[in-house]
């Protein structure tokens, strides 16, 4: 599970299915493994919806967010809805310039798209290294909740 300001998500994992992997050769395995987990990730998301859509309507009203569901299977991570937030930033020009490359190069159709795809990219790029700023920033909030109270 993954929460921040606006949104909860909750990501189940599907068990494996025994031989899935071994089938056929290792092309055609690869694809016919992929095909299974997204034969099985819609089986789930049609078997579960009133069930998620009733704790999301509970969570939601108690929490005070929204909240997306996925799953994984056979290794391969299948989202049934996200939220898509918006975010305001102020950028100087030579910061513009890079998000207008990226669009004048076909990377991006936006700005507001340039942009996210930035942050993906550093997110995928720099996993080791968020992780060890959240856990930090963890670390902070424990030594705060400790400290002396006003």
């Amino acid at each position: 599970m993954v929460v921040d300001r606006e949104e909860i998500t909750v990501i189940g994992e599907l068990p494996a299915v025994k031989g899935a992997a071994e089938e056929g050769g290792e092309a055609s395995g690869q694809t016919e493994a992929e095909a299974m987990a997204a034969g099985r990730s819609r089986r789930f998301r049609e078997e579960t919806r009133d069930t998620r859509v009733g704790i999301a309507r509970e969570a939601e009203m108690r929490f005070d967010r929204k909240v997306s569901w996925g799953v994984l299977s056979e290794g391969r991570k299948v989202m049934f809805t996200t939220l898509s937030v918006p975010v305001m930033t102020r950028l100087r020009q030579a910061e513009r310039r890079v998000l207008d490359t990226l669009v004048e190069a076909g990377v991006a159709r936006s700005r507001s798209d340039a942009l996210a795809w930035c942050v993906r990219l550093v997110g995928e790029h720099e996993d080791s290294w968020l992780g060890a700023l959240r856990d930090a920033l963890r670390q902070v909030e424990q030594v705060r909740a400790e400290g002396p109270r006003s």
